[in-house]
């Protein structure tokens, strides 16, 4: 009976020891990085880079896969339904604050465990380069004098973050939310092939994103919805500038699923830390007109339920808030 009572304590002794040993060896196999938009726009790049140094910070492989459709929600419904084990890691964008609102789907920022932001950056005015609208201010007058629906914007899903920041433009402005239409996307690159091939009329995401086709010569950038202009379109003016007092600051966050093991979150937050401050990550991001910025988990959920609350305003003058 002793021998039998000594084996079940060290049964148990084992099973708890269990967990923490685990945690102390991750990662022992690759990682998945979850994007939840198309290759080529902004939250794919940043995604890229952060990946190529994380597999350095955590000698296993980090391998980027793209998830797209529903307007960001396969995406990231992918990451919150993954196994909370820091195999299954991803690049949240600021639909996570406004999912839930719009109706499309349950997602808050309490849905993940996040890590910490990764980058912030400004909307913008993008049009083609042959557009006739030379600059902001001439952009914006002929949003004022013609009728509603007359301009078209993309970058996102409707109600997504660059939805928002068009919609709060022409409220700003004193048009209404609604009188720019918005054409849904996919992301950056598709939208921004459509104002290059002249199927809308502005690209209202992140000028990082237009960065090398304005470099080309093949889209030009009008204005940032900033307080101050970027040391990366140093001769972009913001649109205060132009006298419209509207700003809009987007986000991505690095997460994995609800519900990690201490030991490895610890693990991902340092690590994290350490890619995201190399010249490898710091410097693309900044090139692109990205703001990097590592704040660590608790700040990260405070600006997120923050943002989620702004949002909701704007959704609501567009008709699109459902909760």
């Amino acid at each position: 009976m002793l021998m039998r009572r000594g084996l079940l304590a060290a049964a148990l002794l084992s099973s708890l020891l269990a967990v923490p040993a685990a945690a102390q060896k991750y990662p022992d196999r690759p990682i998945t990085f979850i994007v939840p938009w198309a290759a080529g726009g902004g939250a794919d790049f940043a995604s890229r880079l952060l990946a190529q140094a994380l597999e350095r910070e955590l000698g296993s492989p980090v391998n980027v896969v793209n998830r797209t459709g529903g307007n960001g929600v396969t995406g990231h419904y992918a990451i919150a339904s993954a196994a909370p084990d820091g195999y299954t890691i991803g690049m949240a964008t600021s639909e996570i604050a406004y999912l839930k609102t719009t109706g499309l789907s349950d997602i808050t920022p309490d849905t993940y465990d996040i890590i910490s932001t990764v980058l912030t950056f400004p909307a913008g005015i993008t049009v083609r380069s042959d557009s006739p609208h030379k600059t902001a201010g001439e952009f914006l007058s002929a949003v004022k004098s013609n009728p509603k629906n007359t301009f078209t914007a993309s970058g996102a899903g409707t109600g997504g973050s660059w939805h928002i920041a068009i919609a709060g433009l022409g409220k700003a402005a004193g048009v209404g939310a609604d009188h720019v239409r918005w054409v849904p996307s996919q992301g950056g690159a598709p939208a921004l092939q459509e104002v290059m091939a002249g199927g809308i009329t502005t690209f209202s995401g992140s000028p990082g994103e237009a960065k090398s086709l304005a470099d080309g010569g093949r889209v030009r950038i009008l204005a940032l919805m900033a307080d101050e202009r970027s040391p990366a379109f140093p001769d972009v003016p913001t649109l205060k500038e132009s006298g419209v007092n509207w700003t809009f600051t987007n986000w991505f966050a690095l997460v994995a699923p609800k519900g990690l093991l201490a030991d490895v979150k610890a693990r991902l937050v340092a690590a994290g830390g350490k890619a995201h401050a190399t010249a490898e990550v710091q410097d693309p991001l900044k090139q692109r007109g990205f703001n990097p910025s590592w704040s660590g988990p608790e700040k990260a959920r405070e600006f997120a339920l923050g943002f989620a609350t702004s949002a909701r305003d704007v959704l609501s003058d567009l008709g699109l808030a459902k909760q």
